[in-house]
């Protein structure tokens, strides 16, 4: 969801100019909402975790309304590195020095479920997205091979074992590129076409009934009344259930959620067709590789054999002046014989960053659920906080009572300075990368 002053300020909104945006599959015309309505759940935001949510709750039954300000997967779900990466941004390790073992040990318990959600939701529903499978976490020092080295161990202490460390020339088997010391390949990760994932799991939320309201940005909500409300320009929801799924764009219609994250920007380039021998000899096994730095390059091969290439910050969630510019050295670096390569497409999206890197879930009032800051693993964290919203609204609150009793913290600076504070931050993660420490 985007917020109502750029709503206001540009009319309809349509898909930024990616070329997510540009290969889409055919979407129906969906109306802004008009009028007053009363539903047993109302979701605001039609991305990722709004369209999980309300997936599941529709084939449990309930009458569910969505609200979208601009289009089905206009935010980070139509815009991301398409990638299926097992996790959240904070490691399992990482939690279980901050939360105790026994946290750990649930996390662990779902950190694939994402995976197998968005495959099951394809195979069901026959939804055309490009699915390729396994993805690589690439090294560039030593420092970063033993930091996956410690990640295989610990996720094999859970009984994760889908994970094989490679070493520098195994690697060379999957990336035709030498800047890599090695790397560690995750064979229940994969990738997708972004966008038409989201555009198929629309379309089968409406097929068992859901209702998408598009082009409605949300101007005020009521979440201490006993059935909470929706309203827009046009018109309003009272439901009986409310879900909050704006994420990254929900601005500041909700002020009890906008210090909880941070709105931060990264960057992706789409290369022109390369042809399937030029592209195969790049990336030969076809995966999706990111690497272990703090400020990382993601990238992967699309359908039609471009390269998709992303990476960078911008935290507050600007767009840099210049895409290309900013991401082309290192796409270059990695694959120094694509230099010069035709640009065809280039964007920027918003994800959502929580302090602790760990996505919040929780409740507002008694009927107001709310779930956000996946911090840059939003395409399978958000699909299990998806099923675990479902869970808990339809009474089962066991997986989300663990998740909402998670603490956060606000960021150092509150809203004013957490910007500045954040970027120093990643200038001595980067230092730490390049030192190799």
């Amino acid at each position: 969801m985007m917020p109502r002053e750029d709503f206001a300020r540009t009319g309809p909104t349509p898909h930024t100019g990616s070329y997510y945006a540009a290969s889409a599959n055919p979407a129906p015309h969906r109306p802004p909402l008009t009028g007053d309505h009363s539903t047993d759940i109302c979701i605001v935001g039609a991305g990722y975790s709004g369209l999980s949510t309300g997936l599941h709750l529709a084939e449990k039954g309930y009458k569910v309304v969505m609200i979208e300000a601009a289009q089905v997967g206009w935010g980070a779900s139509g815009r991301n590195g398409g990638q299926i990466v097992a996790g959240l941004n904070a490691s399992l390790q990482t939690i279980r020095k901050r939360y105790g073992a026994e946290t750990a040990g649930f996390v662990a318990g779902l950190v694939q479920e994402g995976g197998e959600i968005i495959r099951e939701r394809i195979k069901t529903y026959n939804i055309q997205c490009d699915l390729k499978e396994g993805n690589i976490f690439a090294a560039y020092t030593g420092a970063h091979m033993r930091e996956l080295e410690d990640r295989l161990k610990l996720w094999a202490s859970y009984g994760l074992h889908n994970q094989e460390m490679l070493s520098r020339e195994q690697l060379r088997n999957h990336i035709a590129s030498d800047v890599y010391a090695g790397g560690m390949i995750d064979h229940s990760g994969g990738h997708i076409h972004p966008l038409n994932l989201a555009l198929g799991e629309a379309a089968a939320f409406e097929s068992l009934g859901g209702v998408i309201f598009e082009q409605s940005p949300v101007v005020k909500v009521d979440t201490a009344a006993a059935r909470p409300k929706v309203m827009t320009s046009g018109g309003s929801i009272t439901c009986n259930t409310l879900v909050l799924c704006g994420n990254a764009y929900l601005g500041h219609v909700v002020p009890e959620l906008t210090a909880r994250v941070m709105p931060v920007s990264t960057q992706m380039l789409a290369t022109a067709p390369l042809g399937v021998d030029r592209a195969n000899a790049l990336i030969p096994t076809d995966v999706c590789v990111e690497d272990v730095r703090y400020i990382l390059d993601y990238y992967r091969l699309s359908a039609d054999k471009r390269l998709i290439f992303g990476g960078g910050l911008v935290y507050g969630g600007t767009d840099p002046k210049d895409i290309k510019a900013k991401l082309l050295p290192n796409l270059e670096k990695v694959f120094p014989q694509l230099k010069g390569v035709a640009i065809d497409y280039a964007w920027s999206g918003n994800f959502a960053l929580s302090f602790s890197r760990v996505p919040q879930m929780g409740r507002l009032g008694d009927n107001t659920y709310f779930a956000h800051g996946y911090s840059g693993h939003g395409v399978t964290g958000s699909h299990t906080f998806g099923r675990i919203l479902a869970e808990a609204i339809s009474g089962d609150r066991s997986r989300f009572d663990v998740f909402e009793k998670v603490p956060w913290y606000p960021f150092p600076g509150g809203r004013m300075f957490r910007v500045p504070y954040s970027v120093m931050g990643s200038w001595w993660y980067a230092l730490r990368d390049r030192l190799g420490v």
